[in-house]
């Protein structure tokens, strides 16, 4: 359990090979199991609408311009963000450590973002190792939200003292990620952005799953975006390409994240065929993550019917594709349950009459993570919930699973 613990720290997915076990009753050819991976939206594969669009895409050296597809991309993307441009790079992570070089520019400058955000804790600290800017981390609240008056405290003894390090850039998330999906409410995102305005700060927004957001609160994406002066979009999470995000804002700032993707390396040359999967999934986005959020509220209200004292979830918390499910009673930690989910046996067959694997992931010490995406149907969200039914109620009964208390010094605070 130490080792899986371990791994989730250093952000290592669990593997969907680890732990899986075919199943073979006598009598019966070995059967493979049913995997429904909810680890992430970034395990999707790309649709053969995809494929066939990558397969006819035009390209160009993309270096010079002269990618038609891609350029195709980055107009699309910037009118549907409300921005004047924007440039495809390969990733998100890239995308906002370019936002923060381009906003930052001198060495020391500070920006302010979550403590939990995918910024400062999944980016490997680029913006620190990059590009020289300090960071000011302050405390999550549970819809992913900062307390504006600690906010504007920790911006106002910036600018009083000669001591301080002098912040220059917001960063939020929308959807943030380790809140659960939760989607920032439009009136805070104004209100963020009038303090921004008082103390001369830009703001930046990690919007790697942003599209989820415009779905869940029904609105265009550039309603949200209007509050901020750059913002990054992620392709390869909801919208389920194969790779790929863009950064958007004003034509100056583009002009210059041009030249922070060249001295990062991140330009492609003939990309086009990446930018075709792109704006299929641009294409498809409402249906496509409509979909998923109805499936992962789904499973959720799954969880609470079930009544279970292992697991619970907080319906008031899901918004978007992403279900955080608490774990309790101190019988089994999120990583046990994990291994117990992704196993199948001859026991779940004959009880269920279904042989699933359903993979999610150990978010923290007492909670798994389960995501929606393009590739799981509703048929795979009932499954997995049946699948966590069995395995609740075999956890209930330790000795058939020869599961024992964790003891509280392995699991954590």
């Amino acid at each position: 359990m130490l080792a899986a613990w371990g791994a989730l720290r250093r952000g290592r997915l669990p593997s969907v090979g680890a732990g899986i076990r075919s199943v073979q009753p006598r009598g019966r050819s070995r059967l493979a199991p049913h995997v429904v991976d909810l680890r992430s939206d970034t395990v999707t594969r790309p649709c053969a609408a995809m494929r066939s669009a990558m397969a006819r895409a035009a390209v160009g050296d993309d270096d010079y311009g002269e990618d038609p597809t891609v350029n195709e991309l980055q107009h699309l993307a910037a009118g549907t963000l409300g921005m004047e441009e924007a440039l495809f790079v390969p990733t998100a992570t890239m995308a906002n450590l370019i936002a923060v070089m381009c906003h930052c520019q001198r060495r020391g400058a500070q920006v302010i973002l979550g403590r939990d955000s995918h910024l400062h804790v999944y980016e490997h600290g680029g913006i620190a190792q990059v590009a020289g800017v300090h960071s000011q981390a302050l405390p999550d609240l549970p819809d992913g939200t900062f307390d504006l008056e600690l906010l504007e405290l920790t911006v106002r003894e910036a600018h009083g003292s000669r001591y301080h390090p002098r912040p220059e850039l917001v960063c939020l998330e929308n959807t943030h990620s380790s809140a659960g999906g939760r989607v920032l409410p439009l009136a805070y995102l104004q209100q963020v952005r009038g303090l921004a305005d008082r103390y001369g700060l830009q703001v930046h927004m990690d919007g790697a799953r942003l599209m989820n957001a415009a779905v869940a609160q029904n609105i265009e994406p550039a309603r949200i975006t209007q509050h901020c002066d750059s913002v990054s979009l992620c392709f390869s999470k909801g919208l389920g390409a194969p790779a790929g995000a863009v950064l958007a804002g004003r034509k100056d700032f583009v002009a210059e994240a041009w030249r922070m993707r060249k001295l990062l390396g991140g330009g492609m040359r003939q990309a086009g065929v990446l930018a075709a999967a792109a704006l299929v999934g641009l294409e498809h986005m409402g249906v496509t993550l409509q979909r998923d959020h109805d499936n992962a509220w789904c499973f959720a209200e799954g969880v609470q019917e079930l009544n279970s004292p292992l697991c619970s979830v907080n319906l008031t918390a899901v918004e978007t594709n992403i279900v955080m499910v608490n774990i309790s009673g101190g019988c089994i930690s999120p990583a046990e349950l994990c291994e117990h989910l992704q196993a199948v046996s001859e026991e779940e067959l004959a009880t269920t009459g279904h042989a699933v694997s359903v993979l999610l992931f150990p978010w923290s010490a007492h909670t798994v993570r389960a995501v929606w995406h393009c590739d799981i149907s509703a048929h795979d969200t009932e499954l997995a919930k049946k699948k966590l039914e069995f395995v609740a109620r075999k956890c209930q009964e330790k000795p058939t699973l020869g599961l024992h208390p964790t003891p509280p010094s392995a699991r954590g605070a």
